[in-house]
């Protein structure tokens, strides 16, 4: 059976007043890293990199980061979409900078988050998140609704989730749950053949789906993996790169 999977590696060093946070994303369709340097409270230098992407324009995306320059850290992750405009950046580079940048604000030395969302039957499925190992949340979902458990019943992934869960949750179970559902939602991309698409949709709705440049964004034909029986090779070659100090 199908399991789409995601593993999220967070490591902090600190260097002299001055500190770098590494990022790395991987999952059945992405593969991004992304650094970010702070010092006194703000972010001073940041960079991404794209290693496996669905659309040739994704790693252009890179760029598009350099708007979070001078942001003050801040605990919650979501808190670069007041930075900028999460529909000009590339989805996944911008979630990982945001945890990245929320890592280094609650002097969080090391986390790994990992994310499993079974195959769908009848459109339901069992989304899991693992943080550092322990089992955090489970949720059971028909479509893009939570069927439970309590506080999560009722909820639409697509609806409104984000803010009731930055009201609701506390700083860092609002984070997990956040992560689940962009991964919940993601998942449903396993039941199509990607690399039938051409180039990006015109959804606006990212980097690559920008109506100016979604046609010349090329599908990245094979960028597709599956992890459902190789869940230990998902970062795994970015582990020296994590733990290499700035």
């Amino acid at each position: 059976m199908t399991v789409f999977r995601r593993r999220i590696d967070i490591i902090a060093h600190p260097v002299d007043g001055t500190g770098e946070v590494r990022a790395a994303l991987e999952d059945d369709f992405h593969h991004f890293r992304v650094w970010v340097r702070h010092h006194e409270g703000e972010v001073t230098a940041i960079g991404g990199e794209a290693l496996r992407y669905p659309f040739s324009m994704c790693p252009q995306a890179c760029g598009p980061l350099q708007l979070l320059l001078g942001m003050k850290l801040d605990r919650i992750a979501h808190s670069v979409t007041r930075q900028a405009d999460a529909s000009h950046q590339c989805t996944h580079l911008f979630d990982l900078a945001g945890l990245a940048i929320a890592a280094a604000a609650r002097g969080t030395h090391q986390r790994r988050y990992d994310i499993n969302i079974g195959r769908r039957i009848a459109n339901r499925t069992r989304a899991t998140l693992i943080c550092d190992g322990v089992e955090d949340l489970v949720w059971d979902v028909d479509g893009t609704l939570i069927e439970g458990p309590m506080p999560y019943s009722g909820i639409n992934l697509r609806e409104g989730m984000a803010r009731w869960a930055l009201n609701t949750l506390n700083e860092e179970v609002a984070e997990a749950a956040l992560l689940l559902r962009r991964c919940t939602l993601i998942s449903m991309g396993r039941a199509f053949n990607l690399d039938e698409e051409i180039h990006a949709a015109s959804t606006a709705l990212c980097y690559s789906q920008q109506p100016v440049r979604a046609e010349q964004a090329l599908r990245m034909k094979g960028s597709t993996l599956d992890f459902t029986h190789e869940q230990l090779k998902l970062c795994a070659e970015d582990q020296d790169w994590l733990r290499q100090r700035p």
